[in-house]
């Protein structure tokens, strides 16, 4: 059964040439069930991350996470740690790129209580390393949504956010 979930979201990139990674949070309403043994993360980006049209799943299991975008800006990446994967990316305007992801670590922490996932990668772009991150769903909480749809905020702001979900 799905079920209504606020998630909070951070992300971490450092590219070629960043004394320091930008940080990306987001706030945002989605849903959360568990199939097969594989928990499930549904949400709608926004303005705010700059993928507005486009729909986010992530597939999450104790060993592998795939985040899977579909819409107006569709592409897969998988994470398997240990393991390079190699795909196709779409940038809107720009059109495709080969790209290759190379997860160092995945800590998963969800249960089918909500929890928390964690990814730390690296991105190669046609075979050219151009950057690392770090991606986490900070939470998945289930609650009255508050009609919230999503909220971003910027590097610092972090503490706001964890309050509103505390």
């Amino acid at each position: 059964m799905k079920k209504d979930v606020l998630i909070s979201i951070r992300s971490c990139p450092r590219y070629d040439g960043d004394e320091a990674p930008e940080t990306i949070e987001l706030m945002t309403a989605g849903k959360f069930y568990r199939k097969n043994g594989i928990y499930y993360i549904i949400y709608q980006e926004s303005e705010l991350t700059g993928l507005e049209g486009v729909t986010t799943t992530l597939k999450a299991d104790p060993n592998r996470v795939v985040l899977i975008r579909n819409g107006v800006f569709a592409s897969q990446m998988i994470f398997e740690c240990g393991e390079k994967h190699v795909g196709l990316y779409q940038v809107p305007g720009a059109g495709s790129m080969t790209m290759s992801v190379s997860a160092q670590r995945i800590d998963n922490a969800l249960t089918d209580d909500g929890g928390s996932l964690k990814v730390e990668y690296s991105v190669e772009i046609n075979n050219t390393l151009a950057g690392e991150n770090i991606f986490v769903v900070l939470k998945v909480q289930f609650e009255k949504r508050r009609g919230i749809k999503s909220i971003g905020t910027s590097a610092g702001a972090g503490a706001a956010m964890e309050a509103i979900l505390d």
